[in-house]
């Protein structure tokens, strides 16, 4: 069985998510904290932002994130390819946020609040991050999203022309583990 949930829901242990989010970031500035997809949702209707569905846009399987400067020098990287399994988008950066990417279905694919308001000078030190969050996944692999795809599919989730373009790029370049994790360790510290 699959259970979804969007982060605009406006039901309590959604509402409650939201609540505690804002809370750890006003409350707790030494505290780290990273969102991936739904937790990027999560993190931007906490902290000013909003999620919304992408007019029945989906974004499956490896794919091109354009990086904006500060997205290069945060991933360390030109270029970025990430999983993506998603329908649901922030549409704007919210407030106090630095934007680290795009693709053409979402706007928003990754941003970060620093500890100081002001956005630091290029070279970025990842300790200076206070929030990082990404609306791909770096934690699925080609198999994971493989057999999620065909999962997804057959449940009528994802729409067959979706599944199809899902399955033509499978073997694209992942980042997800040797540039996003490398970055998330970094903002924790270690690797630095």
């Amino acid at each position: 069985m699959c259970i979804e949930a969007s982060a605009y829901e406006d039901v309590e242990w959604i509402n409650r998510l939201v609540g505690f989010v804002a809370r750890v970031a006003e409350e707790r500035p030494a505290l780290k904290i990273v969102g991936i997809c739904f937790g990027h949702q999560i993190v931007a209707r906490a902290l000013g932002g909003r999620c919304v569905r992408n007019d029945g846009k989906w974004e499956v399987g490896p794919t091109p994130v354009a990086l904006t400067r500060l997205g290069q020098d945060v991933f360390g990287v030109e270029s970025l390819y990430i999983q993506e399994m998603h329908q649901d988008v922030v549409p704007e950066v919210p407030p106090t946020f630095h934007l680290l990417g795009s693709t053409d279905v979402a706007l928003n694919q990754g941003m970060v609040q620093f500890n100081s308001a002001a956005a630091p000078a290029s070279p970025v030190s990842l300790s200076d991050i206070h929030i990082f969050t990404v609306q791909g996944h770096p934690e699925f692999t080609e198999a994971i999203m493989t057999k999620m795809v065909a999962t997804r599919a057959e449940q009528k989730i994802i729409d067959a022309a979706t599944a199809a373009d899902a399955v033509r790029r499978a073997g694209w370049q992942n980042d997800g583990v040797g540039v996003v994790a490398k970055a998330i360790l970094g903002i924790y510290g270690v690797g630095a």
